[in-house]
């Protein structure tokens, strides 16, 4: 978040996603950032209703405002076209000025079958993915993943509390 890159969360059912994602966004918080986390499925609804009431500009404000963006369980349903240009506008307006983490049950490398047409694709996923770190919980249950998980940041936060310390 602090370079204003994005995260993409993907994994299994079960892997603990939707879990890691909300506790990056909780940290985020902690540490004085705006966030907002939004469910794809309820979101494409509203963005459906927005356009419907001529409330668009106001609901893309809001999702380009906030320091980081979580949209969760990307990949659920196909988008149509109208969805893929909300979510390439999105993605542009937000490329470089906010952060945005991205969980999906789909491996990254499937992405650019959800979006309608596929020009649309190639510059929402090269405006999401190039700018983005990954990590891949695999297909372990949540337990497993989240062990193998908190053993890595615990690994990386001694880490720097060492160095923070001056050794």
């Amino acid at each position: 978040m602090y370079e204003k890159q994005g995260v993409l969360i993907t994994g299994a059912t079960g892997t603990g996603k939707t879990w890691l994602s909300c506790a990056l966004g909780h940290k985020a918080c902690m540490e004085g950032y705006t966030v907002l986390y939004r469910r794809m499925a309820p979101l494409l609804r509203e963005m459906e209703a927005a356009r419907e009431t001529g409330e668009m500009n106001r609901m893309m404000e809001k999702l380009i405002k906030p320091d980081l963006l979580i949209l969760d369980d990307w990949g659920m349903e196909k988008l149509n076209s109208r969805q893929s240009l909300h979510m390439l506008e999105m993605a542009e307006e937000r490329y470089g000025a906010g952060s945005l983490l991205m969980s999906s049950q789909l491996p990254v490398n499937r992405w650019h079958e959800t979006l309608h047409d596929p020009t649309i694709a190639d510059a929402i996923l090269d405006r999401i993915v190039h700018n983005s770190r990954r990590i891949e919980l695999g297909t372990g249950s949540n337990a497993e993943s989240m062990r193998k998980l908190h053993t890595g940041i615990t690994e990386t936060d001694n880490k720097e509390t060492m160095r923070g310390k001056g050794n």
